[in-house]
């Protein structure tokens, strides 16, 4: 069997991971900034909030986030480079790409941002990461529409 076959053999499996790794990762994306919220608003509060918002933070970056980042671009990859599946004359692969490496982005400025909670140096409320709380979903809805319409 040679590459081509093999690569479009394994497309059903690859594409069911990405689609696992990308819901996870959503999740994720969407659930920090709103712990972020929680996080400037509460952690003065409650005694030990702060300490425990980090674990949190932290826990959900390492242990669910980054992983699967890493497995939904490893998938999505691997599908691309699959010969027949995508056709690049489109303008859909190039906005989804555009979209994916955004939220890359955003993720990585998550992270950032936890640093900075972390080093005890946020410098944003809680209204300004309810904003950017919104910055997945209008990825996603990009991402979607350019997959399920392909214009």
């Amino acid at each position: 069997m040679d590459l081509s076959n093999l690569m479009f053999t394994l497309y059903p499996y690859a594409k069911s991971l990405h689609i696992m790794a990308v819901l996870s990762w959503m999740a994720g994306l969407f659930y920090l900034p709103r712990l972020f919220v929680y996080h400037v608003e509460q952690a003065e509060k409650v005694q030990d909030a702060p300490a425990i918002f980090l674990t949190m933070e932290d826990k959900l970056l390492r242990l669910i986030m980054r992983p699967a980042m890493h497995v939904a671009w490893a998938a999505g990859l691997f599908i691309v480079l699959t010969p027949g599946v995508v056709d690049w004359s489109y303008v859909w692969p190039w906005t989804k790409g555009v979209s994916v490496i955004a939220m890359t982005w955003f993720h990585h400025w998550l992270l950032l941002r936890h640093r900075d909670f972390r080093a005890g140096q946020n410098r944003l409320t809680g209204r300004q990461y309810r904003l950017m709380n919104e910055v997945p979903t209008l990825l996603m809805v990009v991402i979607v529409v350019s997959v399920i319409f392909k214009f």
